[in-house]
């Protein structure tokens, strides 16, 4: 008896794209192409071709001058002041938060009950925006009722006669305390993922050699977290070379000029003077000092990604 042959169709459902589905990678990576082109790419070459021009301020036109803006840098002095103040704010901030950092790391690196709530509760500064954070801190630093200024006059520390962000001496010092305070858990948490992942057999055999915890610390410890350290203290240094949140809400670049930094100036001659092709050259010349600096901190400490 013969059967019937029964034809069974495959059912019709949602069917991807065939370019979706191939192997290819540059469907892929076309969205992020995309996001780099416009974000990345396009803003670049724009800064480019404005610091070519030489603006008007009186008639806001903008002349083709390729020579003026660059030349300018070179005879401005509040840009050199700027610089100075870059890298002093950038090589403090990160001295400090290295090593608070690899301390806190240090007695945080523990398996011991509740040590874990610790370290979720040392992410907390970084969910707060940085101009949370500097509005937070001048508060805290205010001559009249601020919290920060009023425990240094009753320490005598600090007359009240100087306040911190109002005095040109200690006003950089008052940014630097809003940084390091939120940024050290970011150096805290790289430090922990480092010493999580150093072996523990040299620690075993220092002991029986009868190495004590600080010669265990400098001879291994430091050695072998070397690298770690330097690509920290890049990342970190590129992020506090374009500090601009903390400058513009606690002191806008005052007193005076005294904690004007690279971004501060830019931002300065862009909004309040509309000075958009000097503003762009200053950018510009910020991109360079980072490009520089990294390159040579990689070359010199032989970073590798």
């Amino acid at each position: 008896m013969s059967q019937a042959t029964v034809a069974i169709r495959p059912a019709r459902g949602f069917v991807l794209p065939r370019f979706l589905t191939s192997e290819h990678p540059f469907p892929w990576l076309a969205p992020i192409t995309a996001v780099l082109l416009i974000f990345g790419v396009y803003p670049l070459l724009y800064a480019l071709w404005l610091s070519l021009h030489k603006r008007n301020p009186a008639t806001r036109i903008s002349i083709f001058d390729p020579e003026y803006n660059w030349l300018k840098i070179l005879t401005d002095d509040r840009m050199w002041g700027a610089i100075g103040h870059t890298y002093l704010y950038t090589i403090v901030a990160i001295a400090i938060e290295l090593v608070l950092g690899l301390l806190i790391a240090l007695l945080l690196d523990t398996d011991r009950r509740g040590y874990g709530v610790l370290r979720a509760l040392m992410t907390l500064p970084l969910v707060v925006p940085p101009a949370v954070t500097g509005m937070m801190f001048l508060l805290m630093m205010d001559g009249s009722f601020g919290v920060l200024s009023r425990g240094l006059y009753a320490t005598g520390l600090l007359s009240p006669s100087t306040p911190i962000l109002a005095n040109s001496s200690t006003a950089l010092t008052g940014i630097l305390i809003a940084d390091v305070w939120q940024w050290t858990p970011f150096m805290v948490l790289i430090m922990m993922a480092g010493l999580r992942a150093l072996p523990k057999d040299p620690y075993e055999a220092a002991a029986i050699d009868g190495a004590t915890p600080v010669q265990a610390f400098f001879k291994l410890t430091l050695p072998m977290l070397s690298k770690i350290i330097a690509i920290a203290v890049l990342i970190r240094g590129v992020d506090l070379f374009r500090t601009f949140d903390y400058v513009k809400v606690m002191t806008e670049g005052g007193p005076g000029t005294a904690t004007e930094t690279l971004t501060a100036y830019a931002g300065t001659i862009y909004f309040k003077n509309a000075d958009f092709p000097y503003a762009s050259t200053i950018a510009l010349m910020t991109l360079i000092l980072v490009v520089v600096t990294s390159s040579l901190f990689i070359k010199i400490f032989k970073v590798r990604f």
